[in-house]
């Protein structure tokens, strides 16, 4: 890679990973509530419902706050949830239906009940970033929720790896870092973003437009050689100068 090309990617990741990221960025929900386990649930959600126009899906995310009044992770944990987002086949969000996000918040209140909280149950099937991956990908699947998260790593994850950054990088304005004690942030897997597949293109990093785990793992390859240690800050940088290129 060229060192040109180097000094320009962290130059943007520099412009682009600041506290000014947040209020148009789904992130921002999770700075919204109070302590971990909170966070934890916020981020969760939201990344699952991060898909779309922002103006669109930041309502969905909205309502979910507003009717567990910031206490997410009680409203799953107790099941609060049910008397919010009623079993039906009506339309929650785009393709998912109310359904799919009883599903989902089963399937979450069961994985804190039978683990205590997400950190645990990773800490317990995990010690890398594609193995954190796999591991929710099997649990939702397992327990009928593989329409919000995938079934596999086939598919580049991109709402599960966008998650992980969150709660694994440290040291940022915008990620939580509340996992950085069990996951390593050098194994984290960038997520596919159109924005950042678009600006992988053109930069020569990606030839592909297929967004796979494979293609994925090969942009986080190319990241790493620009930032060792923290290959997901170059997520920053191809994201936010894609937004802007719009």
């Amino acid at each position: 890679m060229e060192t040109e090309l180097k000094q320009h990617i962290i130059a943007l990741a520099e412009k682009y990973e600041t506290a000014d990221f947040l209020p148009a960025d789904p992130s921002s929900f999770m700075h919204e509530v109070e302590g971990a386990e909170n966070q934890e649930a916020m981020a969760f959600i939201a990344s699952c419902l991060s898909y779309g126009a922002r103006k669109q899906f930041f309502p969905k995310i909205q309502y979910i706050l507003d009717a567990a009044q910031g206490n997410i992770d009680q409203w799953v944990r107790s099941g609060e949830w049910e008397s919010s987002i009623p079993d039906s086949t009506g339309c929650y969000y785009r393709l998912y239906t109310c359904h799919d996000m009883h599903q989902l918040l089963t399937a979450y209140q069961t994985m804190l009940h039978e683990y205590g909280s997400m950190k645990e149950y990773i800490r317990r099937n995990a010690t890398t970033g594609i193995e954190a991956i796999e591991a929710l990908c099997r649990f939702f699947s397992r327990h009928g929720a593989d329409k919000i998260i995938p079934k596999n790593t086939t598919s580049a994850c991109k709402r599960v790896c966008m998650f992980l950054r969150w709660m694994v990088r440290t040291g940022s304005p915008v990620d939580l870092g509340l996992w950085a004690d069990i996951i390593d942030r050098r194994t984290l897997i960038m997520p596919l973003d159109t924005h950042v597949v678009q600006e992988a293109q053109r930069m020569n990093l990606l030839q592909s437009r297929t967004a796979s785990m494979s293609a994925a793992r090969r942009l986080t390859d190319a990241m790493l050689k620009i930032f060792p240690d923290d290959p997901l800050k170059g997520d920053f940088a191809l994201f936010g100068l894609g937004v802007d290129n719009k």
